[in-house]
């Protein structure tokens, strides 16, 4: 049975993939930050639940004595874009704008690099490392998207490092996507559809369509796609 931990699980994104991850006879274990919404949804999904503040050294040293003790699968979730969350910052606060862009680089960045290298020594050999960016580190979104775009650099240099075991990292890049907590009720109708306009489709994506593309990246038979950016838009972003 593969072992799959899945950071900022207990909503959107994560909690999809854990769903499918659990459906396909997976064992699987979501962390995040808020014990009560990950019990929850752990309970719901009947799947192991850590809960501890990844961006935090000390609480992931701690966690690393419930979490399993080997992994297939790695799903870099945890994040958001937390000036969603906090007032805005006005012109010449110099250090409201610093207090912003390492809210974001923490909650974005040392989240995932911090797991990611605590489990190392833990990752079974042909694991696979998937991590959840977003269009923003090609679009532009401030803060957010600079600590997105800063996991792009650091995935290829994942994929490199740990390519001779047979490890995949790859990184999933959702357009806006429904149905999660990322815009904690900051996105009007009219911004949502100014964005969605961009899209081949015309339309927003999903929470299950993002957790496909993060189950296809970890199957066995993904061996040979690493260091890659896969975008999940509706063609709002190409490879052009």
């Amino acid at each position: 049975m593969t072992s799959v931990l899945i950071t900022g699980g207990g909503t959107g994104i994560g909690a999809a993939a854990a769903e499918l991850f659990a459906k396909a006879g997976h064992h699987v274990t979501i962390t995040g930050r808020r014990a009560d919404v990950l019990a929850a949804t752990a309970e719901r999904l009947g799947v192991d639940h850590v809960a501890f503040d990844a961006a935090e050294p000390a609480a992931l040293q701690e966690a690393l004595n419930w979490l399993p003790t080997s992994v297939d699968v790695l799903v870099n979730n945890a994040g958001g874009n937390t000036d969603r969350r906090r007032p805005a910052v006005e012109p010449g606060d110099l250090a409201g704008i610093a207090d912003a862009w390492r809210a974001n680089f923490e909650a974005n960045v040392l989240t995932t690099v911090l797991v990611t290298e605590a489990l190392k020594p833990r990752l079974a050999d042909n694991a696979r490392i998937v991590t959840v960016g977003s269009i923003a580190a090609k679009l532009g979104s401030g803060s957010y998207g600079a600590a997105k775009a800063a996991l792009e650099a650091w995935n290829v240099d994942t994929a490199r490092t740990l390519g001779a075991r047979g490890i995949t990292a790859n990184l999933v890049a959702p357009g806006v996507t429904v149905d999660t907590e990322f815009f904690a009720g900051t996105a009007t109708p009219e911004w949502i559809a100014s964005r969605v306009s961009a899209a081949f489709n015309k339309r927003a994506g999903t929470p299950d369509e993002v957790a496909e593309t993060i189950f296809f990246l970890a199957r066995p038979e993904s061996g040979h796609l690493t260091g890659q950016v896969i975008h999940v838009n509706g063609g709002a972003f190409t490879a052009r």
